[in-house]
């Protein structure tokens, strides 16, 4: 019998991230098993889901809050599991409010914890560290900044890069993706990505449709690409439109092909998270938006060690795309932030060649460094 490996991953960019590793970690461990909690992707590769990973894209205090007793019974059942039969290592993959606790307590019984993906101590709660220390065997990070705050607290640490890097190509081909969509040469195109999860949908969807309103009257001829993950998103933002039919708008739903919506954008609008470095490995300019809770939002900013919520500013150091959050995130900021791109083609170009040196440096074959990075954990833990 091979290695049981056990992982959680929580999110849809989570159970890419994890579906790379397992098959990096096959490489080395044909016969390995993996389960634990995780996504389609994780399952493609033959991971064994006893929950799946949307059990755990909860979003903001107010919706963890919500749901803390179902994600509190399922962490408890996952660790009498796992401390039953107790596998050769645990690898939480982000998810670190779920995975963290987890993994103190299987280090406790000498079960190598590793965590992939570092929690963003860098942008709040540095207090954290002290708490992560004790809890994980070994982080891998994804972005350079970050091993020398974990260094600095006495934890192992990687960094591996970030595996978007290693699939996007450093030049995108957007004639291919415009002539996919069967968009015409010459029309400005926006994208407009207003999150995966529900709860970002209902927050920004009607702020997203009127900036399309607003910059359709600066360019008539304008087309926007509106990609949605999932059924549920796609029904919110229709939902949306349908309260401002009185606007005739060239929206078009994609379900999925955010990357194509992207490369064929001249601008995108896209709310923070994963989506948000995804258009900078694509070069793409855009403005970066949120909205959320009032409460949340606020306690958010009390806890905040910087002053961007976005990737691609903080790893550049400095504001390169704007970032218009929550009351600031009217349509006609937005929209005029937008069209500022689609006129400042020398700023397009520094922006372009800002995000090249980004993508070369994240370039690092991340599910290789991660692999070798845990397999000296599994050494002499077979059965």
């Amino acid at each position: 019998m091979g290695l049981r490996i056990a992982m959680v991953a929580g999110e849809a960019s989570s159970d890419l991230l994890a579906s790379h590793l397992i098959r990096a970690l096959k490489r080395h461990l044909p016969d390995a098993e993996f389960f634990g909690i995780g996504g389609p992707k994780m399952q493609a590769e033959g991971f064994k889901a006893l929950w799946p990973a949307e059990k755990l894209a909860v979003h903001g205090y107010v919706d963890a809050l919500k749901n803390y007793r179902e994600l509190s019974g399922i962490r408890r059942s996952l660790l009498r599991r796992l401390l039953a039969d107790p596998p050769a290592a645990f690898i939480g993959v982000d998810a670190p409010d779920f995975s963290l606790w987890l993994e103190k307590r299987l280090k406790d019984r000498h079960i190598p914890a590793i965590h992939f993906v570092g929690p963003s101590i860098w942008a709040w709660r540095k207090g954290r560290l002290k708490g992560i220390a004790r809890s994980v065997s070994h982080m891998l990070c994804l972005f350079p900044f970050e091993p020398p705050l974990y260094q600095a607290a006495g934890v192992p640490v990687s960094y591996v890069g970030h595996p978007l890097a290693d699939v996007f190509p450093l030049v995108p081909d957007r004639a291919a993706a415009r002539e996919m969509l069967q968009i015409p040469d010459g029309v400005p195109v926006f994208a407009l990505l207003p999150g995966s999860r529900q709860s970002e949908v209902r927050n920004l969807a009607d702020t997203y449709i009127a900036t399309a309103a607003a910059l359709c009257e600066r360019h008539p001829e304008a087309r926007f690409l509106v990609p949605l993950a999932t059924r549920e998103t796609r029904l919110l933002f229709e939902e949306a439109l349908r309260r401002h039919a009185n606007i005739d708008l060239p929206i078009r739903i994609l379900f999925g092909h955010a990357v194509d919506a992207m490369i064929a954008a001249d601008a995108v609008l896209v709310a923070s998270g994963t989506a948000t470095l995804e258009a900078a490995l694509l070069k793409r300019p855009m403005v970066i938006t949120y909205k959320m809770g009032k409460w949340s939002f606020r306690l958010m900013r009390r806890m905040a060690y910087l002053p961007w919520v976005g990737l691609p500013n903080v790893l550049a150091g400095r504001e390169v795309v704007p970032e218009i959050l929550q009351d600031a995130a009217t349509p006609q900021a937005l929209s005029e932030a937008l069209d500022g791109w689609l006129t400042d083609k020398d700023k397009v170009a520094e922006l372009t060649r800002c995000f090249t040196d980004m993508h070369l440096q994240l370039r690092q074959d991340t599910a290789a460094r991660a692999a070798a990075a845990i397999l000296p954990y599994l050494q002499g833990r077979g059965r």
